[in-house]
Formats: C-alpha cells, structure tokens, sequence
C-alpha cells in the first residue's frame, strides 16, 4: 500500500459512514422501570434501551467547527434495523438501511450507490456499556440534571485517567435513559464531537411508508459496490509490547481492504470503551511514516520489521503512535 492510499483505505474501512450510514440503534419498547439510584445502573439502561427503541427526530452533528442537521425515522422490523437519514443541507443525500444492505440516494446525479455494512457502525457504538469496568482507567458520575430536546436528562461524565483516551458526556432521558445528547471530550475538556438531539419521539409508532425514499428513482442509476471477501481469523505473528494500560488484545483477522487487492493483517485492542485498529500490510516502495485524522478519529504509520504497520482509532494520537510503535513480530 501507498502511505496516503493506505491510510485513507484504512481510515475508510475502520470509520465506515461515521454518522450517516447505520447510524442509529434498533426496535421499539421503552424501559420503564423504578429511576436507577447510581450512575452504574443508568449505563445498564442506557445499554439496552440503544438496542430497543424507535424513534424519529432531527439530531445535528457538530465535528471539526461545522454543524449538519440530519432528519432521522429509525425502526426495527421483525428484528431488522430499518432507517431512514436525511441531511437537511448540500445536496439532499438520503440514506436508507435495510439490516446491512445501506442505499446512498445521490439526488443531484441521479444515482444510488448501494453498499454493505455490518451492525457496530452505529451511532452510540461508542458508548460505554454495561460491562464496562470503571475505576482503573475511567471514572463514572452523575454531574447535573437539564433539557434535551424539551426533555429532562441527566448528565453522566465518563472521565479517563490519563491522556490515551477521550472522555464522553451523556445526556440521558430521565424516562427512558435513552442518549438524547453526547459528546466527546479531549484531555484539555475541549469538545471534539457531539451528537444532539433537537427534536425527538421515542418509542414512536412508524409507519412503513415512512422509511421509504422520499423521491421516484425510476429513473436514478444504481451502483452496487462488491461484496467484501470473508474476514479469517487468525492467530497473528504480531504483539504489542507497549500497550497504553487497561488496553487488551480483542481480535486478530486476517482481510482485504475496500481498494485493495493484497489482504493485510488487522488486530484490534480496545479498553472496554476506545478501541484501536492495527493494519500490517507488506511494506511499499513509498514510506508510510506518518499520521493522519479524520474527526477526532487519528491514525498513525511507521515501517517496522519490513512491514508497514497503521494504528487506527477514535483516541488521541498519542494512543495510536505508542501502539503502532509498540508493535513487534513474536
């Protein structure tokens, strides 16, 4: 792989239509019960209600300065996630997912590029969960109360220990402990992402038609991107000798890349919340030294044991430069 080439197919294929394709959760009945009395049980509601809730609203997205309102009707259907995503400026790209099949509606050329996705490219993916241990490398409270989207939240702060990872707030629904509003936070407290609802109905009763494109595409050409090989497990002949601490080994594969021919190695470690992807692919005439951000997304390459070696992930950059860095052969 080329050093930009690579990166930017990396980056692509780890933050796959962040905050447009298979952006939301899935199906729909609201948790009712008794108000949780510590933060701990506000994540455990948090955690399913993500996986059981419709709901339709506007959320604006604010990254790197610039805002986007999007239009968002969200349904399961015998089990299967259907969404529609409407952005309200620019050139009216509609976005609708079917399980994993995702149908990007290009109206100003009349196309349809249909892609495949899996299910974690989700908008609360990057949220805590309920297995989420706290205490060594984040800690958990509840910090005030307030409004979202004319309903009342509580706001929980997830505050790491050191500087290899972010922190998030959350604001969840007092009713539902549903996140009407969220935010990534860097080590000096400033605000690199966030995702808020201005408007919203949960556990909404939606109708089919809903979730249906909003125009005729008779006459739109469609595209249909190929299927991605199958991803092999593998027990990789790669280790990290210097993880940042609390980060673990998850999963080692085996894949080929969206753009690429040549199938690279991809190991991922991750601390129960951030997680980092490595990519170790066979070196290139090019240096691949060098990083590169997307968001508050970062990644870093560096040549290592004639291998060009890529860390990858929604950390700061010191995160990915030590375990690029750290990376060694068994």
């Amino acid at each position: 792989m080329t050093g930009g080439l690579a990166v930017n197919q990396m980056l692509r294929a780890t933050l796959i239509l962040v905050g447009m394709v298979g952006l939301f959760p899935g199906p729909g009945a609201s948790a009712r019960a008794e108000t949780p009395a510590s933060p701990n049980d506000w994540l455990d509601r948090m955690s399913a209600v993500v996986n059981t809730m419709n709901f339709e609203g506007t959320v604006i997205r604010r990254r790197e300065g610039q805002s986007q309102a999007l239009k968002v009707v969200h349904k399961v259907v015998d089990g299967v996630v259907n969404e529609k995503v409407i952005t309200q400026e620019g050139n009216g790209l509609e976005i609708i997912r079917n399980g994993n099949e995702v149908h990007c509606i290009l109206p100003d050329r009349k196309s349809v590029l249909v892609e495949f996705w899996n299910d974690d490219s989700t908008l609360f993916s990057t949220l805590p969960k309920s297995q989420l241990r706290f205490g060594s490398e984040y800690d958990l409270s509840i910090v005030r109360e307030e409004r979202v989207a004319g309903r009342n939240a509580l706001v929980l702060a997830v505050r790491p220990h050191d500087g290899y990872r972010y922190g998030h707030r959350i604001w969840l629904d007092q009713e539902t402990a549903f996140p009407l509003r969220t935010e990534l936070v860097g080590g000096d407290g400033a605000l690199l992402e966030q995702l808020k609802f201005a408007d919203i109905r949960l556990d909404s009763d939606i109708a089919p038609q809903a979730l249906q494109p909003s125009m005729n595409l008779d006459d739109f050409t469609w595209y249909t991107e190929p299927a991605r090989p199958e991803i092999e497990e593998v027990e990789s002949e790669w280790v990290c000798d210097d993880l940042p601490a609390g980060f673990r080994l998850l999963s080692e594969t085996r894949e080929t890349l969206p753009g690429s021919e040549t199938p690279v190695t991809h190991i991922m470690y991750g601390d129960g919340l951030a997680t980092v992807s490595v990519f170790i692919a066979a070196p290139t005439d090019e240096s691949v030294a060098g990083r590169a951000a997307v968001g508050a997304s970062n990644s870093y390459s560096v040549e290592l044991d004639q291998a060009a070696v890529t860390a990858i992930g929604e950390v700061p950059l010191a995160t990915v430069r030590r375990i690029a860095g750290g990376m060694r052969l068994r």
